[in-house]
């Protein structure tokens, strides 16, 4: 399996895009829990270009009703990431002030459980700023939101079948 560079430039220009649009090859979350996660992994994916067709534990999309957990979860987005040794992105968990344009920062609370996935789209001034759906954001600083606890998920790479 080969590795390859993960093009956070695509994912960024892809969040900026559809960070107040829909892109009509999802299916829209919103009324169904959320669009957050779904809309992370279509940034990642457009930065990554290469999805796992690993029935449940992999990370894939082909229509609302065949799709992994880990495409449209919270939780599972990360389980995938930080342990992806199969085709497809893989992560680490860092602190937040590690994270680089196109990585993804979840928020959660006191008892972690994370509930929420922006993508950052920017970093200035020392401040990270991320674009997010279901409550969609454009270049909102991450300050902006209330949350107990955040993690980071730094995407090193990409391993795409020979």
């Amino acid at each position: 399996m080969k590795t390859a560079d993960y093009d956070r430039p695509a994912a960024v220009a892809y969040a900026r895009r559809w960070a107040f649009g829909r892109n009509p090859d999802y299916y829209n979350f919103n009324n169904i829990g959320g669009d957050c996660t779904n809309f992370a992994s279509q940034c990642i994916y457009a930065g990554a270009k290469v999805m796992n067709y690993t029935p449940t534990f992999g990370w894939y999309y082909k229509s609302v009703n065949d799709r992994t957990p880990s495409w449209t979860g919270v939780e599972f987005l990360y389980e995938f990431l930080v342990n992806n040794k199969g085709a497809g992105p893989f992560a680490e968990d860092v602190a937040p002030d590690k994270l680089q344009e196109g990585d993804i920062v979840q928020l959660g609370t006191a008892t972690d459980d994370y509930y929420h996935s922006p993508i950052v789209t920017s970093l200035r001034g020392g401040q990270i700023f991320v674009a997010a759906h279901t409550f969609d954001a454009y270049d909102r600083p991450l300050s902006s939101y209330r949350f107990a606890k955040a993690r980071g998920i730094h995407i090193l790479g990409v391993r795409k079948n020979d």
